[in-house]
């Protein structure tokens, strides 16, 4: 029986077809083909293969790594700002979009006013530490080069090196600014060439360059190419601020306020801060506040200040280092301030209070060690510090209106302490997407002094304690306490004393689509022992309490409770390079007005409710100003207890663990 078996002609090889082709055209008609009358059609024998290289090549195509935009930093990888991902399907953004395109005089000026690039943010919440020890292995290498790079303020991005001034409007204000000069960036830096670098120099050089008031953002990192085993390169990229800005405000016909700020004067690092508002309601008229400051080398910084204000002078000059970074050894001082103010005197006898002058100056000097700690780890350095320092402070007074009260005294003040201090990144906390340094540790200090005045003399004991975490996923916690007094004579009589704390804390950051939010709530508490009657010096006007609150000025007390709540929505809306987000806060503040009672629970609270937009722009001086809308039921010095006003200073701010000079428990 004879056996036939089919003749297989085999198919010419395809022509090469890649993974990523278009697929066919989809309006075809598709049928059933069999295994032989596949192999007897080499077309269907082609989509075969191309669909099954397509199976096998897109999983290996997502997987691929997205080619870095800027070589490794201590800030690490990037990924796209959450605030902007997926505007393109909002309608109306889209078609403003579109517009921006057009060829016309008003699609050119939209596109000059509008920004729709992706923002690209850096990771938060994964490796937060700033602190991090990702160049450890480049410890104790010598310096032997430091490449700066200082970029204008419009139009540029540190995470986008590609990114220039497009339009008009950015290359014009780039005309107008001076950058920072590389000498300036260099006293901020904490290594030099031809030094070894020591560890966490160059995530505290890039630390310290973000809090300087001229620059917005810094990256400071080794040079991978052209390290070796005994040397590196460093590169330092930094991003300016346009330092220049003023403020005209008109408050009527004969009255306003004007003002003119330089954080940046000839690119230097170099500050001055004018304010001068005339028309204002008698005894004076007008008021005018100046100041100008220098930074030195090795972060010394010399500073004058000039005040004339409701018939009260202030005049201060001061040259002084602090304990700026973990690894400073040496911090110190020398102040001289001098002051001519009117103050409310309360009479014992019950007579009115009565408003009498007070002249007097005062010379401070003050010095500091830290000591470092050992460590058992050869590899790793305790961040824990012993810091000793000593104060002393001598007041003279030229004019007062009751001399046991009012005396002429030096006070010797002495502080030890133990610090530790770590540094977290995060966004979205008090700027716009921008990388924020977040202070965390322990701080214990205890203060001991000696008063020599025209009376008696007083020993001085102070404590503070403070303590915070951070954790992306929960938040930020910060609680401190300080309690301080004198004591006079041997029979311990306790006077001038105060007991205060604090409690900051902040929510994770949550999402819904292009929004995100966080909830700010604050507690701060000072409580009056055994002072002088004429120490009612506590108010809850403004940040002392109630945002957006203001008095006669006679609101006063000697004991105060204070808390105040916060929501911050960060919204995707970007014009100008201005970001905003909304707000809502509702305060509340306990104010001790009785003489013969301590604590401040007993008086009816005052509260203040509001909302209203805060703006950001990283490119200005002035980098946050917010507009609210307040109302408060009572004790508000405006008509129906309504008040539209803003700000440009922060309401929140965190507390560094780092010790400044021996002092008092603050009471004011």
């Amino acid at each position: 029986m004879r056996r036939f078996f089919p003749l297989v002609i085999p198919a010419p090889p395809p022509e090469p077809v890649s993974c990523l082709s278009s697929s066919p055209n989809p309006t075809a008609r598709f049928r059933v083909l069999s295994p032989l009358s596949t192999l007897r059609r080499p077309g269907a024998a082609c989509w075969l293969l191309l669909a099954g290289l397509l199976l096998l090549c897109l999983p290996a195509w997502a997987q691929q790594p997205e080619r870095p935009i800027t070589p490794p930093d201590s800030i690490g990888a990037t990924r796209p700002d959450s605030l902007r991902r997926r505007l393109d399907q909002e309608r109306i953004l889209n078609s403003l979009k579109a517009y921006t395109k057009r060829k016309t005089i008003a699609g050119k000026a939209a596109a000059a006013l509008f920004n729709f690039t992706g923002r690209r943010e850096e990771r938060a919440g994964l490796d937060a530490e700033l602190l991090d020890r990702q160049y450890d292995r480049h410890s104790y290498k010598v310096v032997r080069r430091i490449n700066i790079s200082t970029l204008d303020a419009f139009g540029y991005r540190l995470n986008d090196p590609n990114r220039k001034p497009r339009n008009i409007l950015e290359k014009s204000a780039n005309t107008l600014h001076i950058k920072t000069s590389r000498a300036r960036v260099r006293q901020v830096l904490q290594f030099r060439v031809g030094e070894e670098l020591e560890p966490q120099d160059l995530a505290e050089s890039e630390r310290l360059l973000r809090q300087t008031a001229e620059i917005a953002d810094a990256r400071v990192f080794v040079n991978e190419q052209t390290t070796s085993q005994d040397s590196v390169d460093i590169e330092v990229i930094t991003r300016d601020v346009f330092s220049i800005s003023g403020s005209v405000q008109v408050r009527d016909v004969g009255a306003g306020v004007i003002g003119l700020r330089d954080v940046n004067f000839l690119g230097q690092g170099h500050q001055f801060r004018n304010r001068y508002e005339y028309g204002r309601i008698k005894p004076q008229t007008w008021s005018y506040e100046g100041s100008y400051q220098v930074p030195f080398r090795n972060f010394i910084t010399g500073q004058v200040h000039y005040l004339n204000r409701y018939e009260n002078k202030e005049m201060n000059v001061v040259a002084s280092r602090g304990f700026y970074s973990i690894n400073t050894r040496y911090a110190g001082a020398v102040a001289l301030n001098v002051f001519d103010r009117p103050i409310i005197l309360n009479h014992r006898d019950g007579s009115p209070d009565s408003l009498v002058p007070l002249r007097f100056n005062t010379q401070d000097v003050w010095f500091g060690r830290s000591l470092r700690l050992h460590s058992y780890d050869l590899g790793y350095e305790n961040p824990g510090r012993i810091i000793v320092s000593g104060r002393f402070i001598r007041t003279n007074y030229f004019r007062r209106p009751d001399k046991t009260e009012f005396q002429n005294a030096g006070l010797v003040l002495g502080t030890v302490g133990y610090s530790v201090r770590y540094y977290y990144k995060d966004t979205y906390l008090f700027g716009f997407g921008r990388t924020e340094d977040i202070p965390t540790g322990t701080l214990i200090s205890l203060t001991s002094g000696y008063e020599f005045n025209e009376a008696t003399n007083r020993r001085y004991f102070g404590v503070h304690a403070a303590a915070a975490s951070y954790n992306p996923r929960r938040g930020y916690l910060y609680v401190s306490g300080d309690f301080g007094s004198f004591v006079r004579g041997r029979s311990n009589d306790w006077q001038q004393g105060v007991a205060g704390g604090e409690i900051l804390f902040f929510t994770r950051l949550y999402h819904t689509g292009n929004y995100q939010w966080r909830h700010f709530f604050w507690n701060r508490t000072a409580i009056g022992l055994n002072r002088l009657p004429t120490e009612r010096v506590l108010s809850i006007d403004g940040d002392r309490g109630l945002r957006g609150f203001r008095t006669d000025g006679n609101l006063r007390g000697t004991s105060r409770f204070v808390v105040n709540y916060e929501a911050t929505v960060y919204t995707p809306v970007s014009f100008l390079g201005f970001r905003m987000a909304a707000v809502g806060f509702a305060d509340a503040a306990w104010l001790n007005t009785t003489k013969l009672q301590t604590l401040p629970f007993k008086e009816t609270p005052f509260t203040g409710f509001g909302l209203g937009l805060r703006f950001r722009n990283e490119y200005t001086a002035i980098r946050t100003f917010q507009i609210l809308f307040g109302f408060y039921p009572r004790g508000q010095f405006d008509r129906n207890g309504i008040r539209v006003f803003e700000n440009a200073r922060p309401f929140y701010d965190f507390s560094d663990f780092s010790f400044g000079q021996p002092s008092l428990v603050r009471y004011e």
